[in-house]
């Protein structure tokens, strides 16, 4: 490249700079002493709700109603199936029961879905949730 071509770059290159810098709010300094930034908070809105600590573990699975909540992937009955195999086997006395959601979104359950789904979540002790990947 010859020497004015690489000049123009570099002005050109000068501009843009100038420009981003400005258009972020870094306002050019007087002397360098006398920076000048904007300063954006890195946090979003605050959620209205108050936050909610986790729900306390069951000590044991003995003679608990467990419950598995199978996503809608297609390795999910198959796993959720042994899973319940393997609990019944280590944990005679609990009862366990699978809901299968053919929903990928959740929310569907809560409209179209939301009496069965109340009615499986009733009295039960733990909920295992399952995704069937």
């Amino acid at each position: 490249m010859n020497r004015s071509r690489i000049l123009r770059m570099l002005a050109i290159f000068g501009m843009l700079t100038a420009f981003t810098l400005s258009s972020a709010g870094v306002l050019p300094a007087k002397d360098s002493s006398e920076a000048q930034y904007e300063v954006l908070s890195p946090w979003g809105e605050a959620d209205p709700k108050p936050l909610k600590g986790i729900s306390p573990r069951v000590d044991d699975l003995s003679g608990k109603k467990i419950g598995i909540f199978a996503n809608y992937k297609r390795a999910a009955i198959p796993i959720a199936m042994s899973l319940q195999e393997r609990i019944k086997s280590e944990y005679p006395d609990s009862t366990v029961s699978i809901y299968h959601s053919d929903q990928w979104n959740v929310t569907e359950i809560e409209t179209e879905n939301k009496d069965t789904f109340k009615k499986w979540v009733e009295g039960k002790d733990a909920v295992i949730l399952l995704v069937g990947d």
